[in-house]
């Protein structure tokens, strides 16, 4: 069982007193490992703070979206979660190796924690997305992540995807989810934040009991 502190729930209940709407938790797992360095690092970290400001022209999904995020190279919780207005995207900086299974592990914590709050504040919410970006292949073992991956997409705690950068392992990456991996258009990460932050207006907008969504096409960001 997650076990939530006093600070947790009371943070989270005055949060939620000023913003009562359904969340949607979105976790970005990213690869800041030292293969990232370069023009790879700098397009992320400018697609991240892309992806702030398209949920900020969004007045439902600025009220409802939190992002939350976890860099590898080592293992971080860079920014818990927050609403797009107080959601503060870190600069990355490459360093370390690629523990690509620790980290997608850190983001399932991460979203049962969240989860936990909600139901104590009384605060419904969409099934969380976790978005894993990566340019290499894993450092540690993906097996446990991947057992929990699959277990959790199928009964519907969350949503995984995860997106090849450059030179990435996609047969690896393909063995954590039951979901297709996804391979980015050379350096699209605007584009693709603008489909996440896309995708996430659609969530936001639709019922959180929903059993799908309607999203946007990929297309102009994967050639997958």
């Amino acid at each position: 069982m997650t076990e939530i502190s006093i600070e947790q729930t009371a943070f989270g209940g005055l949060a939620f007193a000023d913003n009562p709407e359904p969340r949607c938790a979105c976790v970005l797992v990213l690869d800041n490992s030292g293969s990232m360095a370069g023009h790879k690092i700098t397009h992320l970290n400018e697609g991240v703070r892309y992806f702030k400001e398209e949920l900020l022209s969004d007045s439902l999904a600025a009220k409802r979206v939190e992002v939350a995020v976890v860099s590898f190279g080592p293992v971080t919780e860079r920014h818990e979660f927050a609403n797009p207005a107080d959601f503060f995207p870190p600069e990355l900086e490459p360093e370390g190796d690629t523990p690509m299974g620790a980290a997608c592990r850190k983001a399932i914590e991460m979203v049962e924690a969240r989860k936990s709050v909600y139901r104590v504040n009384g605060i419904s919410f969409y099934r969380p997305w976790i978005i894993l970006m990566t340019d290499g292949d894993p450092t540690d073992s993906i097996s446990e992540a991947a057992g929990l991956i699959k277990a959790g997409e199928a009964s519907k705690k969350f949503a995984f995807f995860a997106i090849g950068v450059d030179d990435a392992n996609m047969t690896r990456l393909a063995e954590l989810s039951s979901r297709p991996a996804r391979k980015l258009r050379g350096t699209s990460f605007k584009e693709f934040f603008l489909w996440l932050s896309s995708s996430m207006k659609s969530v936001s907008q639709s019922s959180p009991t929903a059993d799908t969504v309607a999203l946007p096409s990929p297309d102009g960001w994967t050639s997958l």
